[in-house]
């Protein structure tokens, strides 16, 4: 198929526990992301994030990435992938070194980086991102650009994302038995704050809440990046298979259920409403009729929980101060009825749903909140910003990773990151 653009490709990829989505971009002359195709399929062979199938996940990701082809006339080589499965881990590793109160020159942060190298390392685990959060000169923090400072010694905290090995080589796996290579595989929530917070959210404080199908992650943005995460193997298809359990109705029809009748918010109307739980059943099935209340009943009990355990989430994480402090839900769960005006009244502080900021061409049916991580991706994989935020996994997973992260992050500290 002949290419339809000369600009470079940019390929997204989302493998998640409900969907598979593929995003096709490229960019304009002012360098603005330009959608030119989207794919969309059923995920199958993932479990709360993780590849349990491994032919059945190819399947999914060979037909999502073929419907962005198709829409978008052109074929892709490779794709930036994300990870969002538990099993993600977020530390801080501190380095410093002894300049004895002369400038820091580069050469300093060549030394600073070579003790980086061990300090980075998280054993068994492939590192995915490690932001140089601030640096200190003698005790001085959050310095900007140390270089020409005199200082006793230079340190900077480095915060590191890392993920177990094995799912990443799976993930990796699945998307080159599609014929497709691995620009780089992302922690899901940096993609989704790129697409979904603003700036200064981002600057002054905010915690991103991804409430995805199998898996809520829960993370905390600072100064610019993302300083805090936990995961939660819980999700939005939890709800889903809830209702299924209770009422003894197949799937489609509770997710059907959810989306058009439920709510994280109850209404003393809601007893004297009456639904069709198994609408379309089979020839011969009995027809269930239920209460709306019936149906928030359960919907809400599968809410408070998983509430509860994001609220427990933010307090390890240290997420206190002003109460002003907001919470921003995306993911598919978030498209639940009045699930911000919920967390909101239980977590005691602002909480809105965020939606990915518009890209030109991007459909509106992918412009809800279960596509953060999608267009977050896009919009990583067209910023160009050369720094060690986005690190190729594809040859990470081989067993380099040393090499890359530790080059980039030579490369950002020189800049002043």
């Amino acid at each position: 198929m002949a290419q339809a653009t000369e600009q470079p490709l940019i390929a997204a990829l989302d493998i998640g526990s409900s969907k598979v989505s593929a995003l096709i971009a490229t960019t304009d002359g002012d360098d603005r992301l330009r959608v030119l195709g989207t794919g969309q399929r059923e995920s199958r062979g993932v479990k709360r994030g993780y590849i349990t199938d491994i032919e059945a996940s190819e399947f999914a990701v060979r037909e999502a990435v073929e419907l962005a082809e198709r829409m978008s006339g052109v074929t892709i080589d490779d794709v930036w992938a994300s990870y969002g499965a538990g099993g993600l881990t977020s530390e801080v590793a501190n380095v410093d070194v002894e300049l004895g109160g002369h400038q820091v020159e580069p050469s300093d942060i060549e030394a600073l980086l070579s003790q980086g190298r061990q300090a980075i390392d998280r054993g068994g685990k492939v590192v995915l991102h490690a932001h140089p959060a601030l640096y200190t000169i003698d005790g001085a923090h959050e310095v900007q650009q140390p270089v020409g400072l005199h200082a006793d010694r230079l340190g900077v905290d480095i915060h590191v994302i890392a993920a177990d090995a094995p799912p990443l080589r799976n993930l990796d796996y699945i998307i080159r038995a599609a014929h497709l290579g691995v620009r780089a595989i992302v922690a899901s929530p940096i993609a989704a704050a790129l697409a979904c917070l603003t700036d200064e959210e981002r600057e002054l404080g905010v915690a991103l809440v991804e409430l995805g199908a199998g898996v809520t992650n829960v993370s905390l943005h600072y100064g610019g990046i993302l300083v805090g995460l936990r995961s939660i193997p819980l999700g939005a298809k939890d709800i889903s298979d809830d209702i299924a359990a209770t009422f003894g109705v197949n799937r489609r029809d509770a997710e059907r259920l959810k989306c058009f009748y439920g709510s994280a918010m109850t209404s003393p109307r809601d007893n004297h409403e009456l639904i069709d739980a198994n609408h379309g059943a089979d020839d011969g099935a009995e027809p269930v009729r239920i209460t709306r209340a019936q149906l928030m009943m359960v919907i809400r009990h599968r809410v408070e929980e998983l509430t509860g355990q994001i609220d427990t989430a933010l307090k390890d994480l240290g997420f206190g101060g002003p109460i002003g402090r907001p919470v921003v839900l995306t993911g598919g769960g978030a498209e639940l009825k009045n699930i911000a005006d919920y967390m909101q009244g239980v977590l005691g502080r602002t909480v809105r749903v965020g939606r990915p900021r518009t890209l030109a061409g991007l459909p509106e049916a992918h412009s809800g909140p279960a596509f953060s991580t999608l267009v977050g991706l896009a919009r990583l994989a067209g910023s160009g910003s050369g720094d060690i935020r986005d690190i190729a996994i594809g040859t990470a997973v081989q067993g380099r990773q040393a090499k890359g992260v530790v080059g980039r992050l030579i490369n950002a500290l020189r800049q002043g990151y």
